[in-house]
């Protein structure tokens, strides 16, 4: 399964998992749409920290989760996106439609 989700009090994490084209992002939207219908979270956080490539499908799945997120007035966040996936992001305009958790910085 190319996504695990975390329910936590009003929200729900997706831990996005390998590579993002058409095909497993259709997995994604067919393993987190239930859960969001389902709970209704106010927060859906899209964590991309061990996604090492995505296509513009991932911008679909983005766009999709923020549009059925909106429906029950919730947030979409995206988080531990490395920068080419950042710039992505950044260059469809997706940027301005959700959040951005900053990626921690460890010391060492």
């Amino acid at each position: 399964m190319p996504v695990h989700l975390i329910y936590r009090e009003e929200s729900v994490r997706a831990e996005l998992i390998g590579e993002i084209d058409d095909y497993t992002a259709r997995q994604m939207r067919e393993a987190i749409d239930p859960a969001i219908s389902r709970l209704h979270p106010k927060k859906l956080i899209l964590d991309f920290s061990a996604v090492p490539f995505m296509d513009s499908s991932g911008i679909g799945l983005i766009i999709g989760r923020y549009k059925l997120m909106r429906l029950w007035e919730g947030e979409v966040t995206l988080s531990g996106m490395s920068r080419r996936i950042e710039m992505i992001v950044k260059l469809s305009g997706a940027e301005k439609i959700v959040r951005k958790e900053r990626r921690e910085q460890h010391a060492g």
